[in-house]
């Protein structure tokens, strides 16, 4: 069993290839590597897309990088498990709004847009908030209502489709925090950041059979 986090130079993935691998041991998940190699991450049973930065950026970089083609084909013709952290959720949107309308992935129903908070609350949102749990999911197996994410982010996906978002958070308003379709699933926040609730969701993530 091997989890690829996918390295396409988009973001510090220290904290993250830890976090996971510390799962993969407890719950007996196999392997966790940050890798670029397409064969690699063809040969993966579950793969990772963290990002840090803008949409457009990241859109580039992914799309130009080798793990580009190798990541769509094992996540839409092999159906393996695929998790988008932070940035690498709001790829998986049908269109980024950020600086420029920019084309994402298509995998969940939804437009990437700006927070709009309403009060005197700052953009980014920064730091924890509680989780609110709309559609029941394996990845959220022992997390409840109240939970806490640690998220660092400035841009939302508003998601056409309620049954597609799992879970959102209450800043100034409503913000997406977790999508889910078929074989994929993506957090706005940081798992690896969100201490024992961050954990479980990683390690549920690495023994979902979607």
């Amino acid at each position: 069993m091997l989890t690829a986090i996918i390295d396409y130079e988009s973001g510090n993935l220290h904290s993250a290839e830890k976090a996971f691998q510390r799962m993969a041991s407890e719950v007996n998940a196999g392997d966790v590597v940050v890798t670029a190699d397409p064969e690699v991450i063809a040969g993966a049973d579950r793969l990772v897309l963290p990002g840090d930065g803008a949409f457009p950026a990241c859109a580039t970089a992914l799309r130009t990088s080798g793990a580009f083609a190798a990541m769509v084909e094992a996540v839409e013709v092999k159906a393996r498990p695929f998790l988008g952290i932070c940035v690498g959720m709001q790829l998986m949107a049908r269109e980024g709004l950020e600086y420029r309308p920019t084309e994402g992935l298509g995998w969940i129903d939804g437009v990437v847009e700006r927070i709009t908070p309403e009060g005197h609350l700052k953009v980014p949102h920064m730091g924890w908030n509680d989780l609110v749990i709309d559609t029941p999911h394996p990845v959220l197996e022992g997390v409840t209502t109240g939970e806490h994410a640690y998220f660092v982010h400035s841009f939302q996906m508003r998601v056409d489709t309620p049954s597609q978002r799992l879970a959102h958070v209450d800043y100034g308003g409503d913000v997406t925090a977790i999508v889910a379709r078929d074989n994929m699933v993506g957090f706005q926040f940081h798992p690896e950041k969100s201490a024992a609730t961050g954990l479980r969701m990683i390690a549920n993530f690495l023994t979902w059979a979607p």
